[in-house]
């Protein structure tokens, strides 16, 4: 699952595969602004079926957290 995670924030984000590790923050990536955070969280619940609730959605800031919230 981590990695299908990985694969999408690559392709919500429009980076090349491979760029977007468990190490990413959103700090990281110019990229990751506000809109494709909303997005990314969007798609993680509609293609991989992971909700987060949206107050806790909006305070993360790695890819770790995003895991930890997902698996």
């Amino acid at each position: 699952m981590k990695e299908k995670i990985l694969a999408l924030m690559d392709e919500v984000f429009q980076v090349a595969p491979g760029t977007v590790t468990e190490e990413t923050r959103m700090e990281d990536l110019e990229q990751w602004d506000s809109l494709n955070h909303v997005m990314l969280i969007g798609e993680l619940e509609g293609r991989l079926g992971i909700v987060i609730p949206l107050e806790e959605a909006m305070e993360i800031t790695t890819v770790k957290e995003i895991l930890q919230k997902a698996l």
